[in-house]
């Protein structure tokens, strides 16, 4: 079936879009930007910083809500002709990386002047709208072969992300294929096939990691106590802990620091990577347990949106997104907690960084717009959009 048509019916009004502005979504994500301008104040003062981290997360963070609002907006079924494109253009920017001198080793990077953005951050985005406008209207993901297109659309971001390298994005979008597939109705057996490829190929993707990557897995097995000196490889993942643990139970911002020695503190990243660790930190276990519950409620509201929409494109949309919030959000508090290897994965929503933030705020509303158009009826008008009482 092609794409149906757009009608002056499924706009929707700006009283209605103040009505039907999902606030269980705005929230949780206020809030938890909130706790990351926090969170960043306060690696600031650890590491005797002025504030100028903290000062352009505030601009970056009233930039994304302006374009979360703006998201809400058109009717989000408009970006259906448009998604194939943007996903191209993701290519192609993940591709003009290579371009531009690295940082730190790696060419994640577009620079102009002063100007600077991670085209991965953004193909993210592009990805999901691409293979949600594969998948809306076929039947054939409900057998093995019709998996093929779409793991392909997955596996080009991945080789090139890969290659820049940056392992943790990469990482993100196998977990959201298997997402989205799942919602678009494909069977429990396929997706197990597949899974026992993927463990066939591990061999092959360890020969392509890089030294210091293969290292990082092997430090999750072989961890340090408090007392010993990590290895290079094991630093992060030893200070990473060593930082939660000065925390204590209810965090410096009650009981006080418990040492006086800043380089007890240090932490590589700590502002974005490892914000988790400068959360507990601060507010010892009941920041992190606050974190985690409203990334907790932020995706089961995004979940139920998807489950509640009837337009196959904003379902699998929304599920998309949702699932890519989840497993960011596993992977970083994972490897901070010495659950997973290091992958310099960021936190979303919370770490130091304009292009994740922006990015995160647009997709967030994307699935508000779903949100505000959760059923379709067949009338006069090809699904025209019948308002909720």
């Amino acid at each position: 079936m092609g794409y149906f048509r757009l009608t002056k019916a499924s706009n929707v009004s700006l009283s209605t879009w103040s009505r039907h502005l999902s606030f269980s979504i705005l929230v949780p994500t206020v809030l938890l930007v909130a706790l990351g301008w926090a969170a960043i104040a306060r690696h600031e003062a650890l590491a005797g910083l002025g504030h100028g981290l903290l000062g352009r997360q505030v601009v970056w963070s009233v930039l994304g809500l302006a374009v979360l609002l703006a998201a809400t907006l058109p009717d989000y079924r408009r970006l259906i002709p448009w998604s194939y494109a943007l996903f191209g253009v993701a290519l192609v920017l993940l591709v003009a990386v290579y371009f531009f001198p690295p940082v730190n080793y790696a060419r994640r990077w577009i620079r102009l002047g002063p100007i600077g953005f991670q085209p991965s951050e953004f193909a993210k985005l592009a990805y999901v709208l691409a293979l949600a406008c594969w998948l809306m209207y076929r039947e054939n993901q409900r057998r093995l072969r019709g998996l093929v297109i779409p793991l392909t659309i997955t596996l080009l971001p991945v080789l090139l992300i890969l290659r820049e390298p940056d392992l943790g994005t990469a990482l993100v979008f196998l977990p959201v294929f298997f997402a989205v597939v799942f919602t678009a109705g494909a069977r429990w057996r396929d997706l197990l096939v597949l899974v026992a490829l993927g463990v066939l190929a591990v061999p092959l993707v360890w020969s392509q990691m890089s030294g210091e990557q293969r290292g990082r897995v092997g430090a999750l097995f072989h961890q340090t106590t408090a007392d010993q000196t990590p290895s290079d490889e094991a630093y992060h993942l030893h200070q990473a802990k060593q930082v939660v643990a000065l925390g204590g139970v209810r965090g410096s911002w009650i009981d006080g620091q418990p040492v006086d020695d800043p380089a007890a503190y240090r932490l590589p990243e700590a502002q974005s990577d490892f914000v988790f660790c400068v959360v507990g930190e601060r507010f010892g276990w009941p920041g992190m347990a606050a974190l985690l519950g409203l990334f907790g409620f932020l995706v089961w509201r995004g979940l139920a949106i998807a489950a509640a929409t009837r337009e196959p494109f904003g379902r699998l949309l929304a599920a998309g997104v949702m699932a890519l919030v989840a497993v960011e959000v596993l992977i970083n508090t994972g490897m901070t907690v010495g659950l997973l290897p290091i992958t310099g994965l960021s936190l979303p929503l919370v770490s130091y960084g304009g292009s994740g933030l922006v990015a995160h705020l647009l997709m967030l509303g994307l699935v508000t717009n779903v949100a505000m158009h959760p059923g379709y009826e067949m009338g006069k008008e090809p699904f025209r959009f019948v308002e909720s009482r």
